[in-house]
């Protein structure tokens, strides 16, 4: 449901599952995007090749986020709805925000180049503000999951209101 104090503004979530599939060792990618506070798309999807480096893994999740983000952008744009501030983007791996960051490519990173560019043209043009985020993958107990539960304004849809 869409509130309708929402402040419009885009944020997104994002996260991997490096080598997840027990069978074909093949990696997940997961992403979510919110409106102010309320849930507008999300994806989770299972990769088509085996990737020997999960920031390759990562660098792919972000890429399809930051894509997402740009596409719901210019819709919002569309419908004129003004968007000047960057769109958040969370993800949990510190060492992919500083590549993202600081774009030193060395043997380690040529693999995701393309990616690693696209990125990092999003993040020095302002579209984008990527931070830190570790609730997809990380095992948490339930105080910090629900505090971080209630950061990304989720809630039960099953309680009356």
């Amino acid at each position: 449901m869409l509130r309708k104090d929402c402040d419009l503004q885009l944020s997104s979530w994002c996260d991997f599952d490096w080598a997840g599939c027990p069978l074909t060792c093949r990696s997940l990618i997961g992403w979510f995007v919110l409106l102010g506070s309320s849930l507008i798309s999300w994806k989770t999807k299972k990769q088509q090749t085996v990737s020997r480096s999960s920031t390759k893994v990562e660098y792919r999740s972000m890429a399809a986020i930051t894509r997402k983000l740009k596409w719901l952008k210019g819709l919002l744009h569309n419908l004129g709805i003004s968007h000047s501030q960057p769109m958040r983007l969370h993800c949990e791996s510190q060492a992919t925000l500083h590549v993202v960051k600081n774009p030193v490519f060395h043997e380690r990173t040529k693999h995701v180049e393309v990616d690693c560019h696209f990125i990092h043209d999003e993040y020095l043009t302002g579209n984008i503000a990527p931070q830190l985020a570790d609730i997809f993958t990380k095992a948490l107990g339930l105080t910090q999951f629900t505090s971080l539960l209630c950061k990304l304004a989720i809630c039960n849809l099953h309680t009356l209101t």
